[in-house]
């Protein structure tokens, strides 16, 4: 019988051990949908709130990159406190498990939307708008997909959430 060493594997907060995250492409998938559901969900709300107030193309962007760090963040936070965790410790998971995937979705999506010709001066009226946002999103996911695959195989990223489900 093989001696297992738990010294590094995640614990619950009742001390359990769980076995350390696993590393491959599906987990890759799995970690970038979730970090793109939140994002997702600020990007097209801050889009669509800054658009129908007529805001400039910055403020807009500005808010929506806000947004979508806030509610990416969010989704990860609910699951870890749901675990029995304090707000603190909820939020510093949070920050550890989403931030880099978070920057790289956000660069990808945004730069995206900033080259599709006509959409930063499309309405939430006009399919352009929808349809560069939903092009921002496959190239974010295809860029971001490999970067929380090498995270999660340091046990960086979204492995640090693992020990809280």
């Amino acid at each position: 019988m093989q001696h297992l060493d738990h010294a590094h594997e995640p614990r619950t907060p009742a001390g359990h051990h769980h076995p350390a995250a696993p590393s491959g492409w599906p987990d890759a998938v799995r970690a970038t949908l979730h970090c793109l559901t939140g994002c997702a969900i600020g990007e097209i709300l801050g889009m669509a709130v800054g658009t129908a107030l007529g805001w400039h193309n910055v403020p807009t962007m500005i808010l929506a990159i806000v947004l979508a760090f806030v509610f990416g963040y969010s989704l990860t936070m609910r699951g870890v406190l749901r675990a029995g965790v304090d707000f603190r410790t909820a939020v510093r998971v949070a920050l550890a498990a989403d931030t880099v995937s978070i920057v790289f979705m956000e660069i990808a999506d945004n730069a995206t939307i900033a080259v599709f010709p006509g959409a930063m001066d499309a309405t939430l009226a006009d399919a352009l708008f929808w349809i560069s946002l939903a092009l921002s999103f496959v190239v974010a996911f295809l860029v971001t997909t490999p970067v929380n695959k090498w995270m999660l195989g340091r046990g960086k990223g979204h492995a640090v959430v693992h020990g809280y489900h």
